[in-house]
């Protein structure tokens, strides 16, 4: 089986379900493809006897997709990508571009070519995706990001500050109060 994720943001990612239509018409692809795809538009492939679609899962269904799948395809982003490196999947990434108004800027293909360091393959074009299908690249071994998540540390850090410990406030606007 194979997992798509391209996550959750409101900007649709048509290149990577057009890569897709076409790998499944020419059967470079002949096995289950689940495609968790967000606001991107599905109806090229949705009716394709091999691919199952769903625009929003829970983590716990992700992570179960994910352990069932020989390869991964996943948007660049920093949350999936540790997801998919504590998981230990053969994975590879998607960086969205701005210049297809996959995302506003290209911060995700400076994140992706920041961990290729660490044996984490990316694809920018239909045939880097089609080698990797044929070719997966091998389970990720070891932790991507050592120590906590930032979200952990900033709650940790700012709940130990006297000046950010919940108080209440009142504000005033002109003669509205919040």
């Amino acid at each position: 089986m194979i997992t798509v994720t391209l996550g959750t943001i409101p900007y649709p990612f048509e290149r990577a379900i057009d890569w897709l239509n076409v790998l499944l018409y020419n059967n470079v692809i002949t096995e289950p493809v689940f495609v968790q795809h967000g606001t991107t538009d599905v109806s090229s492939i949705a009716a394709h006897p091999l691919v199952a679609t769903e625009s929003v899962v829970a983590l716990t269904e992700l992570v179960a997709q994910v352990k069932q799948s020989r390869l991964v395809i996943s948007h660049a982003g920093q949350g999936s990508t540790n997801l998919l490196a504590d998981q230990g999947a053969s994975f590879v990434l998607l960086p969205r571009l701005a210049r297809y108004k996959e995302h506003i800027d290209d911060h995700q293909l400076l994140f992706a070519k920041s961990v290729r360091k660490y044996g984490i393959q990316y694809c920018v074009n239909k045939a880097e995706v089609e080698q990797a299908i044929l070719c997966p690249p091998p389970p990720f071994q070891g932790r991507l990001f050592n120590g906590s998540k930032l979200s952990d540390y900033l709650r940790d850090r700012y709940a130990k500050e006297p000046s950010f410990q919940r108080q209440e406030r009142r504000w005033s606007v002109g003669k509205f109060s919040l």
